[in-house]
């Protein structure tokens, strides 16, 4: 050491002592707001128990909406829509039944011809009334006669009436107007239960609601499923957004709707994030994020929505929000 020059020595020292600080002299990102990505999940379920059949997609694959997850056994399903629609299809010919006519085609035949055998004795009888009455006028015919030929004519009259009023009954419904319109909400029922049954068959094979990555799987093919059971969930990748931490003394520059710049590793520079949610209450600084860079003791949680892009950051991911 004593051939060393004390101005080297010096020196040396005021290197290092340069070093230490540009390497740990708090720069420009101690006041910036540290925080990560943040994903909603979507569970998808089905809203009735049975054996998984199939499940078309592992844990990290990507779908895109519309892209089928998984199918129930569809045996009992299939089962009860068939015994509802056997009902409904029941239903309505009982409906059909109780407003149809009492008498078929061919009996009502029979009866409009029964009225115009009775229609033509009519006219026949009046004439022959007609012609009495002229004859009884002038005394050619005797009273007897004359009212036995008003008899007839009445009595032929009578039954045109008759095989009228016969017709019309005929053509009258089996059922009373209440039947008729309980018969039609028996039909009304049943086809919505039918329907119900047929939405349920669907909702047994369930299909991705969004384009995004299946984060886990819970159940495999052959196992028994209970009802409202998560079998897959779904990240969407328009379902993403930042989670950061204000402190108190900075919160009153935010508001819902602004912008906001970040950076993280990977992202390739600085991106940006809309603002949709500030916390009402202050929080004690969380253990994920806390470090002497982030040390005050009350801050706010911040959520902004990610705009949609190619390739969606992954859920906790590190981020550094820049303060406006």
């Amino acid at each position: 050491m004593s051939g060393i020059p004390k101005p080297a020595i010096g020196v040396a020292v005021l290197a290092v002592a340069g070093f230490a600080a540009w390497a740990f002299w708090p720069g420009s990102g101690e006041d910036r707001w540290l925080g990560y990505v943040e994903g909603e999940s979507l569970y998808i379920a089905a809203p009735v128990s049975g054996r998984l059949a199939m499940r078309s997609v592992e844990r990290g694959a990507s779908v895109n909406a519309g892209d089928a997850l998984f199918t129930l056994d569809p045996a009992s399903s299939d089962a009860e829509t068939a015994r509802l629609a056997a009902e409904a299809a029941a239903a309505q010919a009982q409906a059909g039944d109780v407003a149809g006519a009492r008498e078929r085609a061919p009996e009502l035949d029979v009866s409009r011809a029964a009225q115009a055998a009775a229609a033509a004795q009519l006219a026949r009888a009046e004439k022959d009334y007609q012609r009495y009455a002229a004859l009884a006028a002038k005394g050619f015919v005797s009273k007897s006669q004359f009212d036995a030929a008003r008899a007839a004519r009445d009595t032929a009259a009578a039954q045109v009436a008759q095989a009228q009023a016969q017709e019309r009954a005929g053509r009258l419904s089996v059922g009373r107007t209440g039947q008729q319109a309980a018969a039609t909400a028996q039909v009304a029922a049943a086809q919505a239960a039918l329907k119900g049954a047929q939405v349920r068959r669907g909702e047994i094979a369930p299909v991705a609601p969004a384009r995004g990555i299946v984060e886990q799987t819970y159940y495999n093919p052959g196992e028994w499923v209970p009802a409202n059971s998560p079998v897959v969930s779904v990240l969407p990748d328009d379902r993403r957004k930042l989670r950061f931490f204000v402190p108190e003394a900075k919160i009153a520059q935010l508001k819902p709707g602004m912008t906001v710049r970040f950076t993280c590793d990977g992202c390739g520079g600085e991106r940006s994030a809309r603002i949709a949610w500030i916390a009402p209450r202050a929080e004690f600084t969380p253990p994920v994020i806390y470090s002497e860079r982030a040390r005050a003791k009350l801050v706010f949680m911040v959520e902004a929505a990610l705009p949609p892009q190619g390739k969606p950051l992954p859920p906790g991911l590190p981020v550094e929000v820049i303060p406006q």
